[in-house]
């Protein structure tokens, strides 16, 4: 299996018990919809290696503990800590007319309902707070919150992302930041004392 064929479902992250089982975490947004796998890949040395379910049984927060057919003691489960789960982007859940996952519209372009075509997709970025997509606009990398008011929908025919930004987030990236206002400012006060 080829990676860019599959997409990222979450990473393991600890042994638990002693009899091979590990703890996995569903980086998705509906971890409930997973419930019933037999199988997923793993990235082991850069290519994807398939393994097989015995048991798996849902914990909270997107965590499951996962007992693998192969996989006995818990020095080989040791071996599996931090290792990404992929699954083929054919098991992906079906989205709604203008939604879409983010693989699928990189390269779109983007067009603002007031300013119009702007720039590319070019990535998207899982930041602490929230999601953000970065775009190629006038030669630098602007960054977009994935919020439901600034995300409209995605065009997959034309290969258009519509999107509303933000009040004041194309200026903070149209307008020169110019240190020397501030220097100004500072030798203003200084004459009007």
């Amino acid at each position: 299996m080829n990676i860019d064929a599959c997409f990222q479902l979450g990473y393991i992250v600890k042994t638990h018990g002693i009899k091979g089982q590990v703890v996995a975490f569903f980086d998705v947004d509906f971890p409930e919809d997973y419930e019933d796998l037999e199988s997923v890949f793993l990235e082991q040395q850069g290519r994807l290696v398939p393994f097989f379910i015995d048991a798996m049984e849902p914990q909270q927060k997107g965590r499951f503990i996962i007992r693998f057919e192969d996989i006995k003691t818990i020095e080989q489960a040791e071996k599996l800590r931090n290792t990404a789960l992929y699954l083929p982007l054919d098991e992906l859940p079906e989205l709604e007319e203008g939604q879409f996952y983010f693989h699928d519209v990189i390269g779109y372009k983007v067009v603002d309902a007031q300013y119009g075509e702007l720039g590319t997709v070019k990535d998207f970025y899982d930041m602490p707070q929230q999601q953000l997509m970065a775009m190629d606009y006038m030669d630098q990398e602007m960054l977009i919150p994935v919020m439901d008011e600034t995300m409209l929908r995605a065009d997959h025919e034309s290969k258009i992302l519509h999107v509303s930004l933000p009040e004041g987030l194309l200026e903070v990236y149209t307008q020169p930041s110019r240190p020397e206002d501030a220097d100004d400012a500072d030798e203003d006060t200084e004459e009007e004392k």
